[in-house]
């Protein structure tokens, strides 16, 4: 998991370019390119990435909770969207780029400090010239399911 200080920034514009969405993930998951910061500011990571399949991983901390005694609803949100996104952009050729459009997630039970590791997986539904969309899901290590949603992604020539 990168910490900050480590491993962590933003690639230049011409590395994504010249790369398919499934060589940059990889190059980021296996270290050759650094993690995002939004990454490092929530203590997630990606663990596995394939063609059309994003798996992100973290433990919830008491840094997440918020007013009410929970993790705040948009660490899950942000697990989901960036494993959804992450999904459809394994799909995509060297000069192309993607952003979120919509989101929708359904919250289905609270994460807390004490449930222990989580996995946000990913997996496309469709991914055409213009748009891509995908379903994600929120596990805890024993399988339970604390979230779900979709996404629709606009493509774009970067």
């Amino acid at each position: 998991m990168a910490e900050l200080g480590s491993n962590v920034g933003v690639a230049p514009l011409e590395t994504l370019k010249s790369m398919s969405g499934l060589e940059f993930l990889r190059s980021i998951a296996d270290g050759r390119l650094p993690a995002p910061p939004i990454a490092a500011m929530l203590g997630f990571h990606l663990a596995q990435v394939s063609e059309g399949y994003a798996r992100f991983e973290m433990t919830p901390e008491f840094r997440h909770y918020n007013p009410i005694g929970a993790v705040h609803g948009g660490v899950a949100a942000t697990l989901l969207d960036s494993c959804m996104g992450c999904a459809v952009h394994t799909h995509l050729p060297a000069g192309t780029g993607y952003t979120t459009l919509e989101i929708k997630i359904n919250f289905v039970r609270a994460l807390t400090y004490q449930t222990g590791l989580v996995r946000a997986e990913a997996r496309t539904l469709h991914v055409g010239r213009r748009a891509g969309t995908a379903e994600g899901k929120l596990f805890d290590a024993k399988g339970t399911l604390y979230a779900h949603g979709t996404t629709t992604c606009m493509i774009f020539p970067i």
